[in-house]
């Protein structure tokens, strides 16, 4: 993969993601890990090779077909001058009510949502800024829990995440994860420690796959970077 021709960002890269598998890619910034997702959902498409989704070459597909079929989650997301409700529904504009409150409990958010003096009424400013980062991503969560994906990215979207909210985040995490087709790009390894497979990037290049425990026991670059989270 090149964005300048001759200067390439990704360089050999062969990777299987099984349906209904976790995959994290983790490494230092600059990677290439989201160049990995934005070639996923088609922001930019592949100079060599290609990106197949259940064998079908993502060029060949439109790509409201291909994005319909996902969901996505960043580190910063859009949140919308409107209602919590609103901003939920969002991720299927069809949705019941009772739907809506099933994915804000599913995902931990109800109980901060029912805490706000209009609940689900209760307004939002552009860009969340009257909620919390946790709060912004759990809303975040139950939005893409809603909108029921097949393949689901999430990217770096735990990355401002305090400690204090980590374990309801990763309890949000496993719920939307299940059973579905995910890539996860991570620096805060503890929230991808269960991932089915995790891929160790640098400078544009895979080094390392395994699980979390196969990658420990090899003392390799994913053992100097988990050592280094948690140093201190």
């Amino acid at each position: 993969m090149e964005y300048v021709p001759g200067q390439k960002v990704l360089d050999n890269i062969n990777l299987d993601i099984p349906a209904g598998a976790t995959v994290a890619l983790v490494g230092h910034t600059g990677a290439g890990k989201t160049t990995i997702a934005k070639l996923v959902s088609r922001f930019y498409d592949v100079t060599e090779g290609s990106v197949r989704v259940d064998g079908q070459d993502v060029r060949q597909m439109t790509l409201d077909s291909l994005r319909s079929q996902m969901g996505v989650v960043l580190q910063q997301n859009l949140l919308f001058t409107g209602s919590i409700r609103d901003n939920i529904r969002y991720g299927r504009l069809d949705a019941k009510e009772e739907e809506i409150i099933a994915a804000a409990q599913a995902v931990g958010a109800h109980d901060f949502i029912m805490a706000l003096e209009k609940g689900y009424d209760s307004n939002v400013e552009e860009g969340g800024v009257l909620l919390s980062v946790g709060q912004r991503q759990l809303l975040a969560f139950a939005r893409a829990l809603l909108a029921d994906p097949r393949i689901l990215i999430l990217d770096e979207a735990t990355s401002s995440i305090d400690t204090r909210t980590e374990k309801v985040i990763q309890e949000a995490m496993s719920t939307l994860l299940r059973g579905r087709t995910s890539l996860v790009i991570a620096h805060r390894l503890s929230t991808i420690i269960n991932a089915d497979l995790i891929v160790v990037m640098d400078h544009g290049g895979i080094v390392e796959k395994g699980t979390h425990q196969e990658l420990l026991a090899r003392q390799g670059v994913y053992y100097s970077l988990y050592a280094m989270t948690y140093a201190a």
